[in-house]
């Protein structure tokens, strides 16, 4: 089979693309409006990128009406935000921070998810989550227009939280104990527990 990309309409080079790049970590991202309403969203177009300076990225594309996320605007307009990552105890409630709510209105709140201060960055962190990364943004780049098209936000990472409880006997965090989980394609997710070790050469 042949996909041609540059022919495919925008939602089905997505379903392609999120039903092939597998397994892909999950950025539950925390912001915070200029006014100190709280938003929380996830995100699986997300990953590490630079080690110097610490650096991440995560990719909102805009809704179906071509309108940026809450999650867009509230850090176009603060420029910090925090990446909390997802352990299979909080999926269902990942899952129900994907609602679309009115602008301003908590997901913390509406779906009873604990929050816990940050230490730089006024967002707040998942109290639940193994890691939180708290980011000061580095820039936007906008990839495209109208639906689905992408804001690809990269942040500085100032300082990470992660639970003790996560951390293995040698002092470095333990998969086992992150217990992450990881989106497939469609309503499919996967956990981090199945591994292989390949020396490097």
């Amino acid at each position: 089979m042949l996909l041609d990309f540059s022919t495919l309409k925008p939602r089905d080079a997505y379903g392609w693309m999120i039903s092939t790049i597998l397994p892909r970590p999950i950025a539950w991202v925390s912001t915070i409006s200029p006014d100190g309403r709280t938003n929380l969203a996830p995100f699986s177009f997300f990953q590490g990128v630079t080690a110097n300076p610490p650096t991440l990225m995560f990719v909102p594309v805009n809704t179906r009406d071509g309108t940026k996320k809450d999650t867009v605007r509230n850090i176009e307009l603060t420029r910090e935000f925090v990446i909390n990552l997802v352990p299979f105890a909080l999926a269902e409630a990942m899952n129900q921070s994907a609602a679309m709510l009115p602008y301003g209105e908590s997901e913390f709140e509406k779906f009873g998810i604990a929050a816990a201060p940050s230490s730089r960055v006024r967002p707040p962190r998942v109290a639940g989550a193994p890691v939180a990364f708290e980011c000061t943004l580095d820039r936007i780049i906008c990839i495209g227009e109208g639906a689905l098209a992408a804001n690809v936000i990269f942040g500085r990472i100032q300082v990470a939280h992660v639970a003790d409880a996560a951390i293995g006997a040698d002092g470095h965090p333990d998969p086992d104990k992150l217990d992450l989980i990881g989106r497939m394609g469609g309503d499919a997710y996967t956990r981090i527990r199945d591994r292989f070790e390949m020396e490097r050469p």
